[in-house]
């Protein structure tokens, strides 16, 4: 079946979802969206985010005004009736370690479709408290499909459209992607970790305004 087809259940998977996981993930780690104004309302992008926790997901699900579509190991769809849940919410697997061209080429397909997949870049959880190296994969997929790269820096997090479109489609314009993304998601993220430690202000320094999860349509 093509999972293109699936993206009216995704979206049914999605309203519910978001009448349950927001207020659960804001209650375990309180926090703020910054920047959420920002974040395109149509069309497709990638949302290239960094990664703590296993919380993440449905914290940033929490503030996103759109759909989006996750990737995630895919050692979790083995797992019985999670698996079957995070296909219902979008999910979709990526094999970890490995070229993994089937979960690309979906992705270039939601994105082509006008949806947001979010990708986070690093490819796995950190460790240490601080953004890790990326890998370009999510970058390439943005490349390719020409459409505008949204990091976002959790922490608390801030978002805001970033344009790769005049590098060059090849190994130099991913690295140089993968650069300029990585240095944006850690200006974002140290912007969140002040945040945090001033009791999540209204405004940012860089003009972002505090928004609070978004309604279920």
């Amino acid at each position: 079946m093509n999972p293109l087809r699936r993206l009216g259940s995704v979206e049914a998977g999605w309203w519910f979802g978001r009448r349950i996981a927001p207020r659960v993930a804001v209650t375990l780690a309180p926090a703020a969206g910054y920047g959420v104004d920002r974040v395109p309302l149509e069309g497709g992008g990638v949302v290239a985010a960094n990664h703590f926790s296993g919380i993440d997901h449905p914290l940033i699900g929490a503030f996103s005004p759109r759909p989006l579509y996750f990737l995630a190991k895919a050692e979790l769809f083995e797992i019985p009736v999670l698996g079957q849940v995070l296909s219902w919410l979008g999910v979709f697997a990526v094999r970890r370690g490995e070229g993994d061209r089937e979960a690309v080429r979906h992705a270039r397909e939601l994105v082509r479709e006008g949806n947001l997949v979010c990708v986070h870049v690093e490819g796995t959880r950190q460790r240490f408290g601080h953004p890790g190296p990326l890998h370009p994969g999510a970058l390439m997929i943005a490349m390719q499909e020409g459409v505008p790269v949204i990091p976002c820096a959790v922490d608390t997090f801030g978002w805001r459209p970033l344009s790769v479109d005049d590098l060059p489609r090849n190994r130099k314009g991913y690295a140089e992607a993968g650069e300029r993304v990585g240095e944006e998601i850690v200006r974002l993220w140290r912007l969140a970790v002040a945040a945090s430690a001033a009791g999540l202000p209204e405004e940012l320094p860089d003009g972002a305004r505090r928004s609070g999860i978004n309604p279920t349509p």
